[in-house]
């Protein structure tokens, strides 16, 4: 590859890259152009990679970011993993047969929060063993009615109705209703 080349590809990717970071930190060109003091033009013809900008330039566009120029050309700002799950595509953990819980991003790598759409049967229940893990969860009613019960303390919830506790608090779910109840909950750390 020779050098021209190179330094094609290396414009090319500065306006690709900086029309990148400019929309996802949700500023339009004249924005920028009016925070790093300089031309709406100036901004519009680098994203086309019509120009070059020098270090410089670049440096005084990234600062009305602000993004540093290490960050700018170091950063990856595409996800590795999957980012959208269908319906299908969420992994049924099996607890009980009366119990479905489906998780999102199952297989995401490093994974530091547990997202459930939980459904429990008209009398399902956790069982008569509390349970007790390290972290924080926290649910949403969707439908339906839950009883929760932290420590000592039972409440049955109903849609819209939430809770939210420190996991390491013995803990158990019910359905005491006579219908489905829907709730979508969450861990951190993952327990699953």
């Amino acid at each position: 590859m020779s050098a021209a080349t190179r330094n094609e590809d290396m414009s090319e990717d500065i306006g690709t890259r900086l029309k990148l970071v400019r929309q996802i930190f949700g500023l339009t060109q004249r924005e920028l152009a009016r925070r790093a003091g300089v031309t709406n033009g100036a901004i519009s013809l680098i994203e086309q990679n019509r120009v070059s900008p020098s270090i410089s330039s670049l440096k005084k566009i990234l600062d009305g970011i602000p993004l540093s120029l290490a960050d700018f050309f170091t950063l990856n700002f595409t996800s590795s993993d999957n980012v959208f799950f269908t319906a299908n595509e969420l992994t049924e953990i099996v607890y009980d047969p009366a119990i479905s819980m489906r998780m999102v991003g199952r297989k995401v790598k490093g994974r530091m929060l547990q997202m459930l759409r939980e459904t429990y049967q008209p009398g399902a229940d956790t069982g008569d063993a509390m349970l007790r893990h390290e972290g924080e969860e926290c649910g949403i009613i969707v439908s339906g009615c839950l009883a929760v019960t932290v420590g000592v303390e039972e409440k049955v919830l109903h849609p819209g109705d939430a809770y939210y506790f420190r996991s390491d608090i013995p803990h158990r779910f019910r359905n005491p209703g006579t219908e489905p109840c829907v709730l979508i909950s969450a861990n951190s750390p993952p327990s699953f």
